[in-house]
């Protein structure tokens, strides 16, 4: 690894300075233009932390096909009790990770309690899984329902062409990435924004649905407990489906050293925007059964869609635009949020040293973009989360199998990458020149303690 030293006109061999436009003060600290040190500010209000935790969690989902719980759970009346039992669980694991990042105020969100809690080598598998699999697939299906709903009011009632999905999903993440790049400020408050312009949509659906529910439409709650359809192999699906749902409420520990008052904030940001979520997730599908009967809920591929055109009329071609603003959000919270992450782990010294760099003007980490609780509430998240991943290898042995498989190929990764510390001089010398020539591409420079 290269060492920093104070220079002038652009990189030097042993620290990489940049004097255009980000100068060194006398004792050798790098600062900008303005006289602020090189590294990431506490620019996360509480509003801003509510808008990154909602706008996450609620993607297009809960729009598109909140079937799985329905078809799992096997009843309309269970389906909510599922909805409302993911969400206390979520409420539990957010605690968990609340009181966690008030005892390690380092971000990086589960990266770092592993790395603190069992050592390098299990963080660097999780983050190995992340990395090559997880985020990617996530990343990718997210930013497809982007370019496939942001196009549809151009295209009704047309088939898309897939060519032009996926030209509007390059030009969605490119531009997240680019947000994300050039500024935190303006990430933070679009995030806001595309969060309000969530539960926007979200009301449209829950008004008039709880309207229709005031008038006496309940014949689809007649008989909402009828377990006939109802098997005990399933109800772990249907959790899985639920708590795939609400993914979303870690995603502030991932920036805590950006929070201002980490230990008001995070704790107060997680209960509120929990709250809000589940509130949302419940009475949306509330409103969903009072126009839409459980089979036919089974066989939409589109639910909000086809509960608009029933109920909305015309209004229904805006439905499409706000999921995807919905999906975008989902977007830009998941890159501001583990962007992080991999921030810590290049810090960590597990990937690159270039990604735990920081943007001399900007600000922003450019490459790695590319309270108390009582003890029962960690008990109960751990224990019906062993029981859901345990329950799945009964249920769904093959995919369960798969995920183990994947993630124990980072055991073979870290011991090449990591824990041979000798490595050949013509490996280190191209890390090193492939640090160095992207230091100077991206202006990026060692974040400033």
């Amino acid at each position: 690894m290269t060492k920093r030293s104070t220079s002038t006109g652009g990189v030097t061999k042993n620290g990489h300075k940049f004097s255009e436009n980000g100068t060194s003060d006398s004792n050798g600290k790098l600062q900008d233009e303005d006289d602020r040190k090189v590294g990431l500010g506490k620019k996360v209000t509480l509003l801003r932390g509510i808008s990154i935790i909602v706008g996450t969690i609620i993607g297009a989902g809960i729009f598109i096909s909140p079937k799985g719980i329905l078809k799992y759970s096997g009843s309309i009346g269970m389906s909510l009790i599922v909805w409302i039992g993911c969400g206390v669980l979520s409420l539990f694991g957010a605690l968990s990770y609340a009181e966690l990042g008030t005892c390690i105020k380092k971000s990086g969100g589960h990266y770092t309690y592993i790395m603190e809690i069992f050592g390098p080598q299990m963080a660097f598998i999780r983050l190995w899984v992340d990395l090559i699999a997880i985020r990617p697939a996530g990343m990718a299906v997210i930013s497809l329902a982007f370019g496939q709903y942001i196009l549809e009011p151009l295209f009704m009632p047309c088939a898309i062409p897939p060519v032009a999905v996926k030209l509007a999903t390059a030009i969605g993440i490119t531009s997240v990435m680019y947000l994300n790049s050039m500024s935190v400020t303006w990430s933070a408050r679009i995030q806001i924004f595309l969060t309000f312009s969530k539960l926007l949509a979200i009301a449209i659906i829950i008004v008039p649905g709880l309207y229709q529910l005031f008038k006496g439409e309940t014949k689809n709650f007649e008989n909402a407990f009828q377990f006939d359809n109802m098997k005990l192999s399933g109800m772990p699906l249907a959790f899985y489906s639920g708590m795939f749902a609400y993914a979303g409420w870690f995603y502030l520990n991932f920036v805590t050293e950006e929070l201002e008052q980490p230990e008001k904030t995070l704790p107060l940001a997680i209960c509120i925007s929990m709250f809000i979520v589940t509130s949302c997730y419940v009475l949306t599908n509330v409103a969903y059964y009072t126009v839409m009967s459980a089979e036919e809920i089974l066989a939409s591929d589109a639910v909000a869609v086809a509960f608009a055109e029933k109920l909305l009329g015309k209004f229904s071609i805006a439905v499409p635009v706000f999921v995807a603003l919905s999906c975008y959000g989902s977007m830009n919270g998941c890159i501001f949020a583990l962007s992080r992450m991999f921030y810590v782990a290049s810090r960590e010294g597990q990937l690159p040293e270039v990604l735990s760099m920081i943007h001399v003007r900007r600000h922003t980490p450019l490459t790695a973009v590319l309270i108390m609780v009582p003890i029962f509430i960690p008990v109960v998240f751990c224990l019906a989360s062993f029981f859901m991943v345990f329950l799945s290898l009964y249920s769904d042995p093959v995919n369960t199998g798969i995920g183990f498989a994947i993630s124990l190929t980072g055991i073979p990764a870290y011991y090449i990458f990591i824990y041979f510390d000798q490595r050949p001089k013509w490996l280190q010398r191209v890390l090193d020149s492939f640090n160095r020539n992207l230091q100077i591409i991206l202006e990026v420079a060692p974040a400033e303690e």
